[in-house]
């Protein structure tokens, strides 16, 4: 059998909702207006982009930014774009009540299956990558079939579990009580396709002032030999492998990072058994190849593709 090396991208349309939820710029119209950026502008310029290389990519959309800039993402399905979930306002569901992060998640995957003229989503990101200890089991009974926001992998994706439980560390208790290993929660039917602050354009590409460890001024050739490194070393020493990377409208939509993405598809289509696919696909594919365990908690109403 051919070798199989499926590489995407995820587009999270973080634009407004950003700075509402997560940023810290809700109280800043200059802030703001960079959110609009990226909605009007940044959105339009992927799009050609991915026009221009026959790539189909998974754009991850938080309700806001659906309902805000609609014309654009329309534009995005009628391209025939996967969509998927990124909460409503950015908001990191850390700081979230059970009940908030359920009523998130219902109220935007119905904006989303509507929109998309009654096909749901079937994958999620958590903003911030922040999935939480009742994530997995929402996302299953949602019927969520991947999402893309943990990081035990890099190159291969695998299923998530349920119920990890470790020992924070409690200094004002005997240190007994916390020298304990990790003990592993249940595998679930839930596929992951793995997330990587490596492969993610923001951190070093966008300026957030209420972010430290932001910048906003690295040299876009650090960050695409940054990348280029890892598929050289994936690409060298795995046989099959994917390649998911998360972008942003915000970040990706300005023309010195355009010029950076053309620079790296080509250079990516130099090599043999690439595919540039949705993420969707790698899920499909590591699901038909490796079943989940027996037993195991798959995404209500999920049936196997034929």
């Amino acid at each position: 059998m051919p070798r199989k090396v499926m590489i995407g991208f995820g587009v999270d349309v973080d634009a407004v909702a950003g700075w509402l939820g997560s940023y810290g710029g809700e109280d800043c119209p200059s802030d703001i207006s960079r959110g609009m950026y990226a909605g009007e502008v940044g959105t339009l310029r992927l799009l050609k982009l991915f026009d221009k290389y026959n790539i189909k990519a998974t754009w991850f959309i938080p309700g806001h930014s659906l309902e805000t800039f609609p014309e654009q993402m329309a534009k995005v399905r009628d391209a025939g774009h996967e969509l998927g979930l990124h909460g409503y306002s950015h908001e990191n569901p850390t700081s979230l009540t059970p009940q908030q992060q359920t009523d998130v998640l219902n109220h935007t995957f119905d904006l989303l299956t509507k929109f998309n003229h009654g096909n749901p989503p079937k994958g999620s990101v958590a903003p911030w990558f922040d999935i939480t200890n009742e994530g997995v089991t929402m996302l299953l009974e949602k019927g969520i079939e991947y999402d893309h926001s943990n990081m035990a992998r890099d190159s291969q994706a695998y299923y998530l579990r349920d119920g990890d439980l470790w020992h924070k560390v409690d200094r004002s208790a005997g240190a007994h009580t916390w020298m304990q290993p990790l003990k592993r929660g249940q595998e679930t039917g839930l596929v992951e396709v793995p997330a990587n602050w490596y492969l993610d354009d923001m951190p070093p590409l966008m300026f957030i002032k209420a972010s430290p460890n932001s910048q906003g001024w690295v040299n876009t050739r650090d960050v695409e030999d940054l990348w280029k490194d890892m598929f050289t070393y994936l690409y060298r020493e795995e046989e099959n492998f994917i390649f998911p990377l998360t972008i942003h409208p915000d970040v990706s939509g300005r023309p010195h990072v355009l010029l950076m993405l053309e620079r790296f598809i080509e250079w990516v289509n130099t090599h043999e058994h690439v595919q540039w696919v949705p993420l969707i696909e790698m899920s499909n594919e590591f699901r038909a190849r490796c079943p989940p365990p027996a037993g195991a908690r798959m995404p209500a109403g999920f049936q196997p593709s034929s």
